[in-house]
């Protein structure tokens, strides 16, 4: 029984440290989860389907339809009324419009446009994908970063404490060294909200449960240099080429609508009727003939139509609302494209600062465990000791943690700029080339 428990006790063990593991999922597998699940994708794709569909029924207007009705009742007293027929079969198409060519090039305009649309949604997603992946990765960083400086803290404490038994050191430090712990916690707990926050985030877009989501920083591609491009000299984004499209189908539109007027339009038009007998129709008509068929065309030209010239008028000022609207969309395009440029480049000399501050505190901090464990050669001077030891080593932790924040704040903005210098697709296609593995790892 003894042995039982002893194994039962460290299955448990195992079990739970399993659990708390982080599950690692790879930078493209998020990005492919996501793009696979997200509703906004697949409201897209919903969109380009009903385009597709719009296009085909204005080719099959060409197409013959037939249509089988059944007509059955008998004359019980006086003349026959309505169609002596037992059943009959209609068909009708178009065959000649000046305006279906028109609507038809609306329609692969529109086309264009929901698949542009779609593009959008799909870099959108991936956006937020990867800007969520990262904010986890700067999260878990910066977790394991305060954990550090908490347990230099702590020992800091620890041994101001000892000084100020001994008479070394001050009230005043002691409550420094306190203030300073108390600060790293109050961080320590905010990261871990964050890093909660971000693994809920990260679990709804790419659809897996957020308890221990991770990351793999060796997953995330190298991001490349940004463009030296004037912002009106870069390529247009999906969504403002979907909302030229979109205008180019609405004039096509309203270019369909003024070719009504005194144009012909050609219908093909087909009848098969099987009258019936019991109707007493054969007593009426002298030569009666039960199979009736009739085919030919019907052709129609509009002379008069003030209700469909205001429909015209309409569908031209909507289609002049939507071209300046798509101007003004391009306008604010070029704009916030043209900032995030500048505040890329100030971000980067910014993380460059940080670098360099971080590196001179770890080269401070080499120098001081030199001193600590061989002297620093001169008796005279002032010797370092433990309590210093831990400060510089708080310090280096601290000049690390503005160095991962400036870095995030970088990485933001580059993964913005390409989404707007239409770079993001080949940035993520890059990172499913460097990763070899698309699956998760626990």
């Amino acid at each position: 029984m003894i042995r039982l428990l002893r194994i039962l006790f460290a299955c448990s063990v195992l079990a739970a440290a399993v659990s708390s593991a982080l599950a690692q999922i790879s930078f493209a597998t998020a990005i492919d989860l996501a793009e696979k699940s997200n509703p906004k994708v697949l409201s897209a794709q919903a969109e380009v389907d009903k385009a597709t569909a719009v296009i085909q029924q204005l080719r099959d207007a060409y197409v013959p339809n037939v249509v089988f009705g059944i007509g059955v009742g008998p004359t019980p007293y006086g003349f026959p009324l309505g169609t002596p027929s037992l059943f009959n079969i209609t068909s009708q198409s178009l065959v000649f419009s000046y305006a279906q060519r028109d609507y038809l090039r609306s329609a692969h305009a529109a086309f264009d446009a929901s698949v542009l649309a779609l593009k959008d949604a799909r870099q959108g997603v991936a956006e937020d994908t990867a800007l969520t992946y990262l904010a986890l990765n700067h999260d878990l960083q910066r977790h394991a970063a305060l954990s550090e400086q908490q347990t230099f803290a702590d020992h800091l404490v620890t041994i101001v404490q000892e000084r100020l038994d001994a008479g070394q050191d001050t009230p005043i430090g002691l409550t420094q060294a306190r203030l300073s712990a108390a600060q790293t916690r109050l961080a320590l707990l905010r990261a871990e909200d964050d890093t909660a926050s971000d693994q809920t985030h990260l679990a709804r877009l790419i659809g897996l449960p957020p308890q221990g989501l991770g990351t793999s920083a060796d997953s995330i591609p190298a991001f490349n240099a940004p463009p030296t491009q004037e912002a009106s000299e870069l390529p247009l984004s999906p969504a403002i080429l979907s909302s030229y499209a979109a205008a180019h189908a609405k004039r096509e539109t309203a270019f369909a609508e003024s070719r009504y007027l005194w144009r012909p339009q050609i219908l093909f038009s087909g009848q098969y009727n099987r009258f019936a007998t019991f109707n007493n129709y054969q007593e009426y008509y002298l030569h009666f003939q039960q199979n009736n068929a009739a085919v030919g065309v019907q052709i129609t030209i509009p002379l008069y139509d003030v209700q469909h010239a205001a429909k015209a008028r309409e569908a031209a000022a909507d289609a002049s609302h939507a071209e300046h609207e798509a101007d003004v969309a391009r306008d604010q395009f070029f704009d916030g494209r043209q900032r995030v440029l500048h505040t890329a480049a100030e971000l980067s000399a910014r993380a460059e600062v940080a670098t360099l501050d971080q590196q001179l505190a770890q080269q401070n901090l080499d120098i001081l465990l030199v001193q600590l464990k061989s002297g620093s050669g001169n008796l005279s001077g002032v010797q370092m000791t433990p309590k210093d030891e831990q400060l510089s080593r708080i310090a280096e932790r601290e000049k690390y943690l503005a160095v991962l924040d400036a870095d995030f704040q970088l990485d933001q903005t580059r993964i913005n700029l390409m989404r707007q210098t239409g770079e993001l697709d080949a940035w993520i296609a890059a990172a499913a080339h460097t990763d070899p593995s698309l699956t998760v790892k626990p």
